[in-house]
Protein backbone atom coordinates (compact mmCIF):
# COMPACT_ATOMS: atom_id res chain seq x y z
CA UNK A 1 0.00 0.00 0.00
CA UNK A 2 1.36 3.41 -0.92
CA UNK A 3 0.35 6.96 -0.19
CA UNK A 4 1.22 10.23 -1.86
CA UNK A 5 0.39 12.22 1.29
CA UNK A 6 3.23 13.33 3.55
CA UNK A 7 2.72 12.46 7.21
CA UNK A 8 4.24 15.75 8.34
CA UNK A 9 2.68 18.27 5.96
CA UNK A 10 -0.95 19.29 5.61
CA UNK A 11 -1.44 19.43 1.86
CA UNK A 12 -5.10 20.48 2.03
CA UNK A 13 -6.49 17.27 0.54
CA UNK A 14 -10.24 16.79 1.00
CA UNK A 15 -12.27 13.74 1.91
CA UNK A 16 -13.26 11.48 -0.96
CA UNK A 17 -16.87 11.42 -2.06
CA UNK A 18 -16.73 8.40 -4.34
CA UNK A 19 -15.75 4.78 -3.75
CA UNK A 20 -13.09 3.09 -5.83
CA UNK A 21 -11.42 -0.30 -6.17
CA UNK A 22 -13.43 -3.31 -4.96
CA UNK A 23 -15.89 -1.04 -3.16
CA UNK A 24 -16.89 0.65 -6.42
CA UNK A 25 -17.61 -2.76 -7.96
CA UNK A 26 -19.90 -3.51 -5.03
CA UNK A 27 -21.65 -0.14 -5.35
CA UNK A 28 -22.34 -0.80 -9.03
CA UNK A 29 -23.96 -4.12 -8.06
CA UNK A 30 -26.33 -2.32 -5.71
CA UNK A 31 -27.81 0.48 -7.78
CA UNK A 32 -31.16 -1.13 -8.50
CA UNK A 33 -34.31 -0.69 -6.40
CA UNK A 34 -34.33 -2.66 -3.13
CA UNK A 35 -36.21 -2.84 0.15
CA UNK A 36 -33.38 -0.96 1.88
CA UNK A 37 -31.50 2.14 0.82
CA UNK A 38 -28.09 2.67 2.43
CA UNK A 39 -26.98 6.30 2.82
CA UNK A 40 -23.22 6.01 3.08
CA UNK A 41 -19.84 7.67 2.79
CA UNK A 42 -16.89 5.74 1.37
CA UNK A 43 -14.43 7.09 3.96
CA UNK A 44 -16.57 6.46 7.06
CA UNK A 45 -15.73 3.45 9.30
CA UNK A 46 -19.18 3.56 10.91
CA UNK A 47 -20.67 3.15 7.45
CA UNK A 48 -18.29 0.34 6.60
CA UNK A 49 -19.28 -1.85 9.54
CA UNK A 50 -22.94 -1.60 8.54
CA UNK A 51 -21.98 -2.23 4.93
CA UNK A 52 -19.98 -5.33 5.90
CA UNK A 53 -22.97 -6.63 7.85
CA UNK A 54 -25.33 -6.14 4.88
CA UNK A 55 -22.90 -8.00 2.64
CA UNK A 56 -22.29 -10.79 5.15
CA UNK A 57 -26.01 -11.32 5.80
CA UNK A 58 -26.71 -11.10 2.05
CA UNK A 59 -29.40 -8.49 2.60
CA UNK A 60 -30.47 -6.79 -0.60
CA UNK A 61 -29.91 -3.03 -0.52
CA UNK A 62 -29.48 -0.01 -2.73
CA UNK A 63 -26.35 2.07 -2.19
CA UNK A 64 -27.54 5.67 -2.45
CA UNK A 65 -25.65 7.68 -5.08
CA UNK A 66 -26.30 10.94 -6.88
CA UNK A 67 -24.29 9.32 -9.67
CA UNK A 68 -21.41 6.85 -9.72
CA UNK A 69 -19.16 9.85 -9.18
CA UNK A 70 -21.10 11.46 -6.38
CA UNK A 71 -22.17 9.90 -3.08
CA UNK A 72 -24.31 11.46 -0.40
CA UNK A 73 -22.17 14.13 1.28
CA UNK A 74 -22.83 13.97 5.06
CA UNK A 75 -21.09 17.29 5.61
CA UNK A 76 -23.57 19.08 3.37
CA UNK A 77 -26.53 17.14 4.83
CA UNK A 78 -28.85 16.89 1.80
CA UNK A 79 -32.59 16.85 2.46
CA UNK A 80 -33.07 13.18 1.62
CA UNK A 81 -30.40 12.21 4.16
CA UNK A 82 -31.89 14.44 6.88
CA UNK A 83 -35.29 12.89 6.16
CA UNK A 84 -34.00 9.51 7.33
CA UNK A 85 -31.32 10.72 9.75
CA UNK A 86 -32.47 13.91 11.54
CA UNK A 87 -28.91 14.85 12.52
CA UNK A 88 -27.65 14.19 9.00
CA UNK A 89 -25.41 11.38 10.24
CA UNK A 90 -24.29 8.34 8.30
CA UNK A 91 -24.86 5.44 8.02
CA UNK A 92 -28.60 5.79 7.59
CA UNK A 93 -31.02 3.23 6.23
CA UNK A 94 -34.36 3.87 4.59
CA UNK A 95 -37.04 1.18 4.61
CA UNK A 96 -38.69 1.28 1.20
CA UNK A 97 -41.22 -1.49 1.78
CA UNK A 98 -43.30 0.48 4.30
CA UNK A 99 -46.16 2.75 3.35
CA UNK A 100 -45.02 5.48 3.39
CA UNK A 101 -41.28 4.64 3.33
CA UNK A 102 -39.50 5.52 6.56
CA UNK A 103 -36.12 5.39 8.21
CA UNK A 104 -34.75 2.44 10.11
CA UNK A 105 -34.42 4.81 13.06
CA UNK A 106 -38.20 5.15 13.04
CA UNK A 107 -38.84 2.07 15.17
CA UNK A 108 -39.93 2.26 18.78
CA UNK A 109 -36.82 0.75 20.35
CA UNK A 110 -34.46 3.07 18.48
CA UNK A 111 -36.58 6.12 19.19
CA UNK A 112 -36.73 5.36 22.91
CA UNK A 113 -32.95 4.93 23.05
CA UNK A 114 -32.56 8.24 21.23
CA UNK A 115 -34.93 9.97 23.65
CA UNK A 116 -33.28 8.54 26.76
CA UNK A 117 -29.86 9.53 25.42
CA UNK A 118 -31.13 13.10 25.13
CA UNK A 119 -32.57 12.95 28.63
CA UNK A 120 -29.27 11.72 30.09
CA UNK A 121 -26.97 13.98 28.08
CA UNK A 122 -29.03 17.17 27.90
CA UNK A 123 -32.08 17.36 30.19
CA UNK A 124 -30.43 16.12 33.38
CA UNK A 125 -27.11 18.04 33.18
CA UNK A 126 -28.90 21.27 32.23
CA UNK A 127 -31.25 20.78 35.21
CA UNK A 128 -28.31 20.80 37.61
CA UNK A 129 -26.42 23.60 35.84
CA UNK A 130 -29.54 25.74 36.11
CA UNK A 131 -30.14 24.91 39.76
CA UNK A 132 -26.50 25.39 40.79
CA UNK A 133 -25.94 28.65 38.90
CA UNK A 134 -25.38 31.47 41.38
CA UNK A 135 -25.34 34.77 39.50
CA UNK A 136 -28.32 36.06 37.55
CA UNK A 137 -26.67 35.91 34.13
CA UNK A 138 -25.67 32.27 34.58
CA UNK A 139 -29.14 31.45 35.86
CA UNK A 140 -30.73 33.04 32.79
CA UNK A 141 -28.42 31.25 30.35
CA UNK A 142 -28.70 27.88 32.07
CA UNK A 143 -32.43 28.32 32.41
CA UNK A 144 -32.64 28.83 28.65
CA UNK A 145 -30.56 25.69 28.12
CA UNK A 146 -32.80 23.61 30.35
CA UNK A 147 -35.91 24.97 28.64
CA UNK A 148 -34.40 24.21 25.23
CA UNK A 149 -33.65 20.64 26.32
CA UNK A 150 -37.32 20.22 27.25
CA UNK A 151 -38.49 21.76 23.96
CA UNK A 152 -36.19 19.39 22.08
CA UNK A 153 -37.60 16.45 24.01
CA UNK A 154 -41.12 17.54 23.10
CA UNK A 155 -40.10 17.66 19.43
CA UNK A 156 -38.68 14.14 19.74
CA UNK A 157 -41.93 12.94 21.30
CA UNK A 158 -43.96 14.60 18.55
CA UNK A 159 -41.89 13.17 15.72
CA UNK A 160 -42.16 9.64 17.13
CA UNK A 161 -45.80 9.54 18.19
CA UNK A 162 -47.07 7.67 15.10
CA UNK A 163 -44.48 4.92 15.59
CA UNK A 164 -45.04 4.71 19.34
CA UNK A 165 -48.79 4.34 18.97
CA UNK A 166 -48.18 1.01 17.21
CA UNK A 167 -45.65 -0.19 19.78
CA UNK A 168 -46.33 -2.65 22.59
CA UNK A 169 -45.62 0.12 25.11
CA UNK A 170 -46.54 3.44 23.47
CA UNK A 171 -45.85 5.38 26.65
CA UNK A 172 -47.84 8.32 27.87
CA UNK A 173 -47.08 10.57 24.90
CA UNK A 174 -47.87 7.85 22.38
CA UNK A 175 -51.23 7.20 24.02
CA UNK A 176 -52.37 10.85 24.15
CA UNK A 177 -55.69 11.25 22.36
CA UNK A 178 -56.27 7.49 22.16
CA UNK A 179 -58.14 4.91 24.18
CA UNK A 180 -54.95 2.97 24.88
CA UNK A 181 -54.03 2.27 28.52
CA UNK A 182 -51.74 4.88 30.06
CA UNK A 183 -48.64 2.73 30.24
CA UNK A 184 -45.17 4.07 30.96
CA UNK A 185 -42.33 3.48 28.53
CA UNK A 186 -38.61 3.77 29.19
CA UNK A 187 -38.38 7.47 28.28
CA UNK A 188 -41.23 8.28 30.68
CA UNK A 189 -39.45 6.49 33.52
CA UNK A 190 -36.10 8.11 32.73
CA UNK A 191 -37.37 11.69 32.66
CA UNK A 192 -40.07 11.61 35.34
CA UNK A 193 -37.90 12.40 38.42
CA UNK A 194 -36.46 15.56 36.83
CA UNK A 195 -39.73 16.80 35.37
CA UNK A 196 -41.23 16.32 38.80
CA UNK A 197 -38.44 18.29 40.48
CA UNK A 198 -38.73 20.99 37.86
CA UNK A 199 -42.32 21.58 39.02
CA UNK A 200 -41.26 22.16 42.63
CA UNK A 201 -37.51 22.59 43.18
CA UNK A 202 -36.79 24.65 40.04
CA UNK A 203 -40.04 26.56 40.44
CA UNK A 204 -39.25 27.41 44.06
CA UNK A 205 -35.55 28.32 43.71
CA UNK A 206 -35.43 29.63 40.13
CA UNK A 207 -39.01 30.56 39.24
CA UNK A 208 -39.00 28.04 36.38
CA UNK A 209 -42.10 27.43 34.28
CA UNK A 210 -42.58 24.84 31.56
CA UNK A 211 -43.26 25.93 27.97
CA UNK A 212 -46.91 26.83 27.35
CA UNK A 213 -47.83 23.68 25.45
CA UNK A 214 -51.27 22.23 26.11
CA UNK A 215 -50.20 18.83 24.83
CA UNK A 216 -47.04 18.77 26.93
CA UNK A 217 -49.03 19.88 29.97
CA UNK A 218 -51.42 16.98 29.41
CA UNK A 219 -48.45 14.64 29.15
CA UNK A 220 -46.90 16.10 32.31
CA UNK A 221 -50.17 15.77 34.24
CA UNK A 222 -50.51 12.14 33.19
CA UNK A 223 -46.88 11.42 34.05
CA UNK A 224 -46.85 13.00 37.49
CA UNK A 225 -50.24 11.52 38.37
CA UNK A 226 -49.42 8.04 37.16
CA UNK A 227 -49.81 5.66 40.15
CA UNK A 228 -46.24 4.35 39.86
CA UNK A 229 -44.84 7.89 39.89
CA UNK A 230 -47.09 9.12 42.69
CA UNK A 231 -46.21 6.13 44.88
CA UNK A 232 -42.57 7.20 44.79
CA UNK A 233 -43.05 10.91 45.59
CA UNK A 234 -42.58 12.42 49.04
CA UNK A 235 -44.08 15.62 50.39
CA UNK A 236 -42.98 18.95 48.88
CA UNK A 237 -40.89 20.09 51.88
CA UNK A 238 -38.59 17.09 51.54
CA UNK A 239 -37.49 18.24 48.09
CA UNK A 240 -37.25 21.94 48.90
CA UNK A 241 -35.12 21.18 51.96
CA UNK A 242 -32.96 18.57 50.25
CA UNK A 243 -32.19 20.67 47.18
CA UNK A 244 -31.37 23.90 49.01
CA UNK A 245 -27.72 22.77 49.06
CA UNK A 246 -27.77 22.58 45.23
CA UNK A 247 -29.56 25.90 44.90
CA UNK A 248 -26.80 27.61 46.89
CA UNK A 249 -24.10 25.39 45.39
CA UNK A 250 -22.58 24.37 48.70
CA UNK A 251 -19.15 22.72 48.39
CA UNK A 252 -19.14 18.93 48.07
CA UNK A 253 -22.90 18.71 47.86
CA UNK A 254 -22.67 15.52 45.79
CA UNK A 255 -20.66 13.86 43.04
CA UNK A 256 -23.21 15.19 40.56
CA UNK A 257 -22.80 18.75 41.83
CA UNK A 258 -19.02 18.43 41.75
CA UNK A 259 -19.12 17.13 38.16
CA UNK A 260 -21.26 20.09 37.09
CA UNK A 261 -18.92 22.56 38.79
CA UNK A 262 -15.85 21.03 37.18
CA UNK A 263 -17.43 20.75 33.74
CA UNK A 264 -17.18 16.95 33.69
CA UNK A 265 -19.76 14.39 32.64
CA UNK A 266 -22.14 13.22 35.35
CA UNK A 267 -21.00 10.13 37.27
Amino acid sequence: MSSSTSSTTDTGKKYHNTTNGEALKTVKEHQGPADLTLFAGCFCPFVQRVWIALEYLEIDYQYCMRSLRNEVDPYKKPDDLVAVSPKGLIPAIKLNNTNPPRALCENARYLLRHQTYHINRSVIPSFYRYLQAQNSNDQIENGKSFLESIIQLIKMFESSEDVLRDADSPGLWGSLGTSQPQTLNWADVMVAPWLFRATNVLKHYRGFQFPPSTKFQEYLDRLLNHPCVKRTCSDLDLYLDSYERYAFNRPNTSQVANAINSGKELP
